[in-house]
């Protein structure tokens, strides 16, 4: 007897038969092939008749049991009927799966996974169910139901407003996702909040920089202290500049989008980041959208968070005793920054920024002093 071997397709390791007969079919060619009727096989294996109907026509499932007094009747080891029979099984929920997820497809145009393609973050299906598919296993959740009281509780918004998510919704959620990937990717000691904030007089001096070399030492020296740091783009209708948050019990995440390409941009996130994390407990998500109108809706205890964190990253690149006697002084002179930014040891382009935002000077004068910092930079370092 010849068994035939179903087509299947491999994806990444994963089993996925085109079609797979019931092990009924199976068990009825061998029965065809010694000459045995369906009662036969039935006395020889004490089952009633309607029991071994049942299996042959697919109707009725082989047990373990069953598979060992196959093995016995027809000489066919028991591990074959079992396998058979949980890939025939495998087969018919992947079917109502797909009908599932066939009825959800119009998902898709919640979340930027065009964009998400052209990052990498996800393959190409030109099957709407497989594109689904593929995003709900980038996401970890069996559907987009399951996403979304996943990231209800955790941003603590009801999500709940509309049908299901929106589109801006849907691309902030997928970028933190990516952060949680990337940060499963790294391996960190344990959170140290004073090492953290010691570290943290390093990393300031960084600042004087290229971003080819303080990109990577960034992450090893706040991974040394417990802290996780990525850098993940922005997606369509995100806006958003930065996020922190504890990504479990013990390990803290600063995650930051580069949304605005300067170095006055990046650090400020960062240190405000790093506020978060210090200031502030285990169970929030905070999340920088740079956009007044979301800041003006937010609770006031969550204002007032995020007020704390400015300061704190403000404060600390800048001591207030020297801004303020620098603001005395300042001539509106590049040489005037360029000389305070020596004797504090970072960048001239904080000091611009900073000017900047507090209207001290015209967001167009003096940005030859900020460092560009994109996304080939980061590739390469």
């Amino acid at each position: 007897m010849v068994l035939t071997i179903p087509m299947i397709n491999l994806i990444d390791n994963r089993y996925k038969p085109d079609y797979v007969s019931p092990p009924g079919e199976t068990i009825e060619e061998i029965l065809e092939e010694k000459g045995m009727t369906q009662s036969e096989l039935a006395e020889r294996m004490g089952r009633p008749k309607k029991t071994i109907n049942e299996i042959i026509k697919g109707k009725a499932a082989i047990t373990p049991e069953t598979a060992l007094q196959l093995e016995l009747v027809l000489k066919i080891p028991a591990n074959f009927w079992n396998n058979r029979e949980q890939l025939y099984r495998d087969y018919l929920a992947r079917q109502e799966e797909n009908k599932r997820l066939k009825e959800k497809v119009a998902w898709l145009e919640k979340i930027p996974y065009q964009a998400m393609i052209k990052l990498g973050w996800i393959r190409n299906f030109n099957n709407k169910v497989e594109q689904l598919r593929e995003l709900l296993d980038f996401f970890s959740v069996a559907s987009p139901e399951n996403l979304r009281d996943v990231w209800e509780k955790r941003l603590s918004v009801d999500f709940r407003k509309s049908e299901n998510l929106d589109s801006d919704d849907g691309a902030l959620i997928a970028w933190l996702q990516k952060g949680k990937i990337e940060a499963a990717k790294i391996n960190c000691a344990d959170y140290d909040p004073y090492q953290f904030k010691e570290v943290l007089q390093e990393i300031r001096l960084l600042t004087l920089e290229s971003p080819e070399i303080f990109l990577s030492k960034i992450q090893s020296l706040c991974t040394e202290t417990g802290v996780t740091f990525v850098l993940v783009p922005q997606l369509p209708k995100t806006r958003v500049g930065g996020a922190a948050y504890w990504l479990n019990s013990h390990t803290p995440l600063i995650q930051l989008s580069l949304r605005y390409k300067t170095n006055d941009h990046f650090w400020f996130n960062f240190f405000h980041e790093a506020g978060h994390i210090l200031l502030h407990g285990k169970r929030d998500i905070f999340i920088e959208t740079f956009e007044p109108k979301e800041f003006e809706e937010q609770p006031l205890e969550r204002q007032k968070k995020e007020q704390e964190a400015n300061q704190f990253a403000a404060d600390f690149l800048i001591p207030p005793a020297e801004w303020q006697e620098f603001l005395l002084s300042f001539s509106g002179r590049e040489y005037d920054i360029t000389a305070f930014a020596n004797r504090l040891k970072i960048a001239s382009g904080i000091i611009v920024g900073r000017l900047q935002y507090e209207k001290v000077l015209h967001y167009s004068h003096f940005n030859q002093l900020k460092q560009k910092i994109n996304w080939n930079i980061i590739s390469d370092s």
